[in-house]
């Protein structure tokens, strides 16, 4: 699933592409990826324009004139494609689910293969009391470390899992999750609030790293994602521990294991990140 960098990429990439567009038709492919009826979802966006694009967590948000937006969330596989004016014998995404036709002539798909990803239109106050449901953003300046430290001793999850609470820090998913505690030393199945002082500021540190630099990359491509011009992240060739079960920690040379639970893998070193903390 597109993760706070790659849903990042993606909404630098659409500012420059479809900001300041009408929306003049819309075209329903697949209704299932509606979280509203059809009618509703079209008379809410159609012959409205596009004034900004911004993210929230991992959602995609159209920010539209008279205080409404449409919200996306890619799911596993979505895209979000931009074609400007194309011509005729122009080559389509082959699994599109929803089309907005602007007046210019141009077209955005959301394109989704497995169809878990979403889209709906809301206005401004349905959206910001879902928004307020979520955690903070960590790459925000606000987000300190005594934010994540208070979180996480409010809780006996593993902090993996924690992580990947939306409710607990917007964004970050099982891939940067693994590798912000990778960089920290901090085992994933470690309870929440066994984590230091220290060790959350390293955690606050690495994740903040790690998520700057998937950034400027272009997210990271494991199978399905692609930017807003279909092109691959880059950072995938820099994971230390994610998907390298098997491979030698770059670190100290070990093995790199993986363990299954709250049914998502998790990778980690054995020597870097001892499962309990020295007393």
């Amino acid at each position: 699933m597109p993760e706070l960098p790659e849903v990042e990429t993606i909404v630098r990439g659409l500012r420059t592409a479809i900001i300041g567009e009408s929306i003049r038709r819309v075209e329903v492919l697949h209704t299932d990826v509606l979280r509203q009826p059809k009618l509703i979802f079209s008379k809410r966006v159609r012959l409205r324009r596009i004034d900004g694009i911004e993210r929230r967590g991992k959602n995609v948000l159209l920010l539209l004139n008279e205080g409404w937006l449409i919200k996306v969330n890619l799911g596993m596989t979505g895209r979000l494609l931009p074609f400007p004016r194309p011509p005729r014998g122009t080559i389509r995404p082959t699994h599109s689910a929803v089309r907005l036709r602007f007046s210019s002539g141009a077209l955005l798909v959301f394109d989704d293969t497995r169809r878990f990803g979403s889209i709906e239109a809301l206005t401004s106050a349905e959206w910001n009391a879902r928004a307020d449901l979520m955690g903070p953003e960590p790459l925000d300046t606000h987000y300190q470390v005594c934010h994540l430290l208070d979180g996480l001793n409010r809780s006996s999850s593993p902090v993996r899992s924690w992580l990947l609470d939306q409710k607990r820090i917007a964004g970050v998913g099982n891939i940067y999750a693994n590798e912000a505690l990778y960089l920290a030393r901090i085992h994933p199945q470690r309870e929440a609030r066994s984590v230091t002082p220290s060790e959350a500021e390293s955690l606050h540190r690495s994740l903040r790293s790690i998520l700057r630099d998937a950034i400027d990359a272009g997210g990271t491509t494991i199978q399905d994602y692609r930017n807003a011009n279909g092109d691959k992240g880059e950072y995938a060739g820099r994971l230390g521990v994610y998907g390298r079960e098997g491979a030698a920690c770059f670190r100290c040379n070990d093995e790199v294991h993986r363990v299954v639970f709250s049914n998502r893998s998790a990778f980690y070193c054995p020597s870097c990140q001892p499962r309990w903390r020295s007393k």
